[in-house]
């Protein structure tokens, strides 16, 4: 069952921690072959689901070791109609890959003390293209269509909340918003942003933000940046953030641009440490922004120095 729909508990002033950057933690440091960056085909395999469990298990172990609240997000960024069908997946059996990832976490979760800090479920979308520079463009009714099966499947199962990661542009997301308002299923949008702080398009976070929420009235629970690193965000962030409603910044390991990182070839990892104090720092100088995790190249490594880094 879903335990916090209705009231989730990093809406407080309190620190949160997200999961990693699960694909290139599972290509590059556990040597797993993802078609497309999609993790959802390992729910198939015995050893992709014992790697998936171990996954969400060490993010769950580390929060509560740390004593702050964790939000992970279900392995189907790429479990949407496009990319399924291009797998090899029809839409039956895509959504039925949706509901056994919630039900993966769901068993982590119950297995976890009764006075743990919160774990809330989040059920993870991805963008129709590309997450760095989208082909082509949908309209808001057209993003809506094509992520409501996703959202509706979720609706149906034990997650708290779904996130849409990894969002180019303002349509896309004002779709999944209202997507999930009508499943009645509390929404977190997160854009990415280039080296200067601002969407691919050029738009500014504020911009899109107030854009989404005007569109959908005001649905989504709350905006994050997600797939870029803290030396990127400029003055785009700190504005965005003084509005309340960019709580969260789930941060690359490298401090690479997008187009440097689709043509590397080696994982670039980063500093932990580093990072765990760049992002604390960040949430010092917003004070709105409690939600920190990874994206791209990190792993349980990062969110732990993350976590350490805010009980300083």
């Amino acid at each position: 069952m879903s335990n916090y729909r209705h009231q989730l508990p990093q809406l407080s002033e309190e620190v949160f921690v997200t999961d990693s950057g699960l694909e290139t933690d599972l290509i590059f440091n556990h040597g797993f072959d993802l078609p497309d960056f999609a993790s959802f085909v390992l729910l198939d395999d015995e050893a992709g689901v014992d790697a998936l469990l171990t996954y969400v298990s060490e993010h769950a172990e580390l929060a509560a070791d740390n004593g702050v609240g964790v939000v992970i997000e279900t392995p189907t960024w790429r479990a949407s109609k496009d990319w399924g069908g291009k797998l090899g997946y029809d839409e039956a059996s895509l959504l039925e890959l949706n509901r056994r990832a919630v039900e993966l976490l769901s068993g982590v979760r119950a297995l976890r003390k009764l006075d743990a800090p919160p774990m809330v479920i989040s059920g993870n979308i991805g963008p129709r293209g590309d997450g760095y520079s989208p082909t082509s463009l949908m309209t808001a009714d057209e993003a809506r269509d094509y992520h409501s099966a996703q959202v509706d499947t979720f609706a149906d199962t034990d997650v708290d909340m779904v996130t849409v990661l990894t969002m180019t542009y303002v349509n896309e997301a004002i779709g999944v918003a209202q997507a999930a308002a009508a499943a009645g299923v509390p929404s977190a949008i997160a854009f990415t942003v280039e080296t200067d702080g601002r969407l691919p398009d050029g738009t500014s976070l504020t911009d899109a933000i107030d854009s989404v929420d005007a569109a959908s009235d005001g649905a989504p629970a709350y905006y994050m940046v997600n797939c870029a690193h803290p030396t990127h965000l400029a003055d785009s962030f700190g504005a965005a953030a003084a509005t309340g409603r960019l709580r969260g910044f789930r941060a690359n390991a490298s401090s690479m641009s997008h187009e440097e990182l689709d043509n590397s070839e080696e994982l670039d990892d980063g500093n932990p440490t580093e990072l765990g104090k760049q992002l604390n720092a960040l949430r010092a100088s917003s004070p709105n922004v409690t939600i920190l995790g990874g994206c791209c190249g990190t792993d349980v490594r990062h969110i732990r120095a993350i976590a350490e880094a805010a009980k300083n």
